[in-house]
């Protein structure tokens, strides 16, 4: 499978911000066109996680993250939660992939029943019904029986259930480390390359060779 053109990232409300935001840094810097969907609640995480304040109108988040991760003229768009006249909207223009990170259990409930009451939840049941990729990224702890069931339908339904569970055989030194492990999960599900740390069994590419004769 060829790396998609265009992907659309949701971050809704459930804790894990850093996620979605490392996420989209990766795919701009991959040259990937970036949709961006966030709920009103994903504000919140963003002020209480990262101390940010998320700009309550799309033309401010697109002006910001632009700047702050360099993205080319045209490469990010912004949509709020009721522009039903976006892309992502309609089957005749989705985009080749879609994720959501974080993903809350209630939009997670929402996409399995296919609610559609905002522009991240249409968008993921037009991702379900053309058969493009959609990832959600849970961010709970314990999942009840709803939330699972919840998931058990989407992952029947075609979706890639992908709970942000870091690995520790890379040794991660830092928070940054835990959250590019995830990241490189999500890249790894779109077939987007990659560095962000060394596959099992393949040495770190950002370690510092040996001298001679060492």
């Amino acid at each position: 499978m060829t790396p998609p053109a265009t992907v659309t990232l949701a971050l809704t409300g459930a804790s894990g911000l850093p996620y979605g935001l490392r996420l989209l840094d990766t795919l701009l810097q991959a040259g990937v066109h970036v949709r961006l969907l966030y709920s009103q609640a994903a504000q919140i995480v963003a002020r209480q996680e990262m101390g940010w304040t998320l700009p309550s109108r799309p033309a401010g988040v697109q002006r910001d993250l632009a700047a702050r991760f360099h993205a080319a003229d045209g490469q990010l768009a912004v949509y709020g939660r009721d522009e039903w006249f976006a892309p992502v909207a309609s089957g005749s223009n989705p985009s080749d992939a879609m994720v959501v990170c974080p993903c809350s259990m209630g939009t997670l409930a929402a996409i399995a029943h296919g609610l559609s009451d905002n522009l991240i939840e249409r968008a993921a049941d037009v991702s379900l019904k053309e058969r493009r990729p959609l990832i959600l990224v849970p961010r709970e702890t314990p999942f009840s029986v709803i939330h699972l069931e919840n998931m058990l339908s989407l992952a029947r339904a075609g979706a890639i259930i992908l709970p942000p569970s870091p690995g520790f055989y890379t040794h991660p030194q830092t928070v940054d480390d835990l959250v590019d492990f995830v990241v490189a999960r999500i890249l790894d599900q779109l077939r987007v390359p990659h560095q962000l740390h060394a596959r099992w069994g393949e040495a770190d590419p950002a370690a510092t060779p040996p001298a001679p004769g060492d």
